[in-house]
C-alpha cells in the first residue's frame, strides 16, 4: 500500500501538470468559438472531462496522503450535520435518516474538507447499498474514552480521547471476500462510470493520516456499519495564580 501511494502520488502531481495545460488552453479556444456551435459544445465536453480528471486526482493524492492539509481545531459535530443537510436534498423517498449527535464534544485537529470527505464516501455508499429496497441510514457521533487494552488492538492508536463517528445502514451488506478488498484503490463493486474504486481507500488514507483508524462490521443481507475513531485535542488545564504585585508608586 505505501508503495502504491508514492507510485500513484508521483504520477498524479505529473498528471496534474498536463491537465493544467489541457484545460488551460481549452478555455482560450472556448472564449474566441461563436456560441451554439457544434465546436463550443465539443470544447464545453473536454473542459467537463478535465474537472472530472481533476476531481480523480484530488482522490489520488488523498490517498497518497500527498495532498495540503490545512489542519485547525474543529468541531465535528458541524461538519457532520451540514453533510447531512446536503445528502436530505439528494435522498430518495425510501430511505430514512437517523441521527445521534451529541452535544458536548471534544475538538479534533483536523482538515474540514478531508472530515466532509469522509462523511460523504461513507454515506454515499450506504444509500447505494440501499438504492434499490430503501432502508435506514443511521449517523451516530460521539466521544469515547479509549484504554490500554482497547487502543492495543489496533496498532496504530494509542490510549486517549476519541470523537467516534458511525455510519451504518441496512441495505445488502458485503460479502466475506469483497470486505477483504474494500479499502483497496481501484476495487469497486459499482458498475462502470458510477465509482472509481478509490472512495474507502482514500477515506483510509485520510483517515490514518489524521491518526485515527477505521473498523467495519458488515454481514450480507444485514447491513453495514463503519466507525472511525479520530484523535480528540488534549488540553491541559492551567490554573491562573493571582498575583499580587506592589503599586507603582511616583517619585
Amino acid at each position: 500500500m505505501e508503495a502504491i501511494g508514492t507510485l500513484a502520488g508521483g504520477i498524479a502531481h505529473d498528471f496534474n501538470n498536463i491537465l493544467a495545460a489541457i484545460i488551460g488552453y481549452t478555455e482560450l479556444a472556448d472564449l474566441q468559438v461563436a456560441e451554439d456551435t457544434k465546436l463550443k459544445e465539443n470544447l464545453g465536453e473536454v473542459l467537463k472531462a478535465g474537472g472530472r480528471a481533476r476531481e480523480l486526482v484530488k482522490q489520488i493524492l488523498a490517498f497518497s496522503r500527498q495532498s495540503e492539509q490545512e489542519r485547525m481545531p474543529i468541531q465535528m459535530r458541524s461538519i457532520v450535520k451540514e453533510s447531512i443537510k446536503m445528502l436530505r436534498a439528494s435522498l430518495p423517498t425510501t430511505i430514512e435518516i437517523r441521527q445521534n449527535i451529541e452535544s458536548d464534544l471534544a475538538t479534533v485537529e483536523a482538515d474540514p474538507t478531508q472530515m466532509q470527505q469522509i462523511m460523504m464516501n461513507f454515506c454515499t455508499n450506504a444509500l447505494h447499498a440501499m438504492s434499490e429496497e430503501g432502508g435506514i441510514l443511521e449517523i451516530n457521533l460521539s466521544e469515547t474514552e479509549l484504554d490500554s487494552y482497547t487502543a492495543s488492538q489496533y496498532p496504530d492508536l494509542s490510549p486517549g480521547k476519541y470523537i467516534r463517528l458511525t455510519v451504518s445502514d441496512t441495505g445488502h451488506g458485503i460479502d466475506k471476500d469483497v470486505m477483504e478488498r474494500i479499502f483497496d484503490p481501484y476495487f469497486t463493486t459499482k458498475e462502470k462510470e458510477k465509482g472509481t474504486g478509490l472512495g474507502l481507500s482514500v477515506v483510509h488514507g485520510i483517515v490514518k493520516s489524521h491518526g485515527g483508524v477505521i473498523t467495519v462490521y458488515s454481514e450480507p443481507g444485514k447491513g453495514s456499519t463503519f466507525h472511525v475513531y479520530i484523535p480528540a485535542i488534549q488540553r491541559e488545564v492551567v490554573e491562573e495564580k493571582d498575583e499580587i504585585e506592589p503599586l507603582p508608586t511616583g517619585h
